[in-house]
C-alpha cells in the first residue's frame, strides 16, 4: 500500500541498484526475493505466469520489506496499467515502446490530471490503503511512479532519442535478447550489431538524462555495467534461482554417491 517510492529516490541521487524478476507468480517466493535483500522486484506479466489477484498477494508480501514493487505488463495498454497502479505497484515497466507517440501515450494513461487521464479513485484503491492515505497517494502519485520503457526492437533503436526526451519517462531499460531477435540474430546478443544498437542506446539516453536500466548479457559483470553507466539491472528470476539451485545441489549429490570415473578396483 501507500510509501514514499524509496527506489525512485535512489535512482534519482545517482544510485545503483539491483533487483531479481519473479516469474512464478508466487507470494511465498516474492518474500524470499525481498528476505534476501533486494533493492527491487519486477514481477513479470509479460512471461510469467501471474494475474492480478497473484499480484495483489504478491505487493501483500512485500509489505514491511524495504524491496521495492515494479511490474512488468504485457503491452501497452491503459486499462492493464491503471489497474496495476491501483493495486499498488511502486512502478512500471513496459516492453517493446518503439517510438515517442507510444511513450507519451504511457504516461498519460499513468499521471493523474492535469499532467494524464489516469482515472481517479484515491478513495478506494489498494495503492492508498483503501482510501486510508487518500489525499498522500493523490497528492504524490504524478511523481512516485517509476515509469520505465523498454527499447527492444530495431525501431525503438531507431526512436530512440525521441522516446527518451519524453517528459514523464524516467528510466530507458535495454533488452538485448529482444534487439538480437529484432534484428535476425536472435540469442546473439554479443553480436556487433546488437552491441552497436544497444551502445547507440546507452548514448542516446545518457545524452537526454535519462538513467538506464538492463539485464546482464553474456561477457559482462555487475561491475562492467553499472561502470557503463547503468543504474538498475536485474538478473535473475525466482524460478532461475530455485532451478539453479537444485541443479547444485543434485551435482553435489552425485559427486557424493557415484564412484569417480578414474576409481580401481
Amino acid at each position: 500500500m501507500y510509501r514514499p517510492n524509496t527506489l525512485k529516490q535512489r535512482i534519482a541521487r545517482g544510485e545503483s541498484v539491483y533487483g531479481s524478476w519473479s516469474v512464478l507468480g508466487s507470494p511465498f517466493a516474492t518474500q524470499v526475493i525481498c528476505e534476501a535483500g533486494f533493492d527491487f522486484v519486477i514481477i513479470d506479466h509479460e512471461h510469467g505466469v501471474g494475474d492480478h489477484m497473484s499480484l495483489g498477494l504478491q505487493l501483500l508480501a512485500l509489505e514491511g520489506s524495504p524491496t521495492v514493487s515494479l511490474v512488468r505488463v504485457p503491452r501497452m495498454d491503459g486499462n492493464y496499467m491503471r489497474r496495476v497502479l491501483d493495486l499498488g505497484a511502486a512502478g512500471l515497466v513496459v516492453p517493446s515502446v518503439e517510438n515517442a507517440e507510444e511513450a507519451r501515450q504511457i504516461v498519460d494513461w499513468c499521471r493523474y490530471p492535469p499532467n494524464g487521464n489516469r482515472g481517479a479513485a484515491p478513495g478506494t484503491i489498494r495503492a492508498s490503503g483503501f482510501g486510508v492515505k487518500a489525499k498522500e497517494y493523490a497528492t504524490t502519485a504524478n511523481d512516485s511512479v517509476l515509469l520505465i520503457v523498454q527499447i527492444e526492437t530495431v525501431e525503438g533503436v531507431r526512436n530512440a532519442a525521441e522516446i527518451a526526451a519524453v517528459p514523464g519517462i524516467d528510466m530507458i531499460f535495454i533488452g538485448p535478447y529482444d534487439l538480437s531477435a529484432s534484428a535476425g540474430v536472435m540469442g546473439q546478443m554479443t553480436h556487433p550489431v546488437v552491441i552497436e544498437m544497444i551502445e547507440n542506446v546507452e548514448q542516446t539516453a545518457k545524452a537526454a538524462g535519462k538513467p538506464l536500466g538492463s539485464v546482464l548479457w553474456p561477457g559482462m559483470s555487475l561491475k562492467d555495467m553499472y561502470g557503463r553507466g547503468f543504474s538498475l539491472i536485474a538478473s535473475g528470476s525466482d524460478a532461475s534461482r530455485l532451478h539453479d539451485a537444485c541443479v547444485a545441489d543434485i551435482r553435489r549429490f552425485r559427486e557424493a554417491v557415484e564412484p569417480r570415473s578414474d576409481a580401481t578396483e
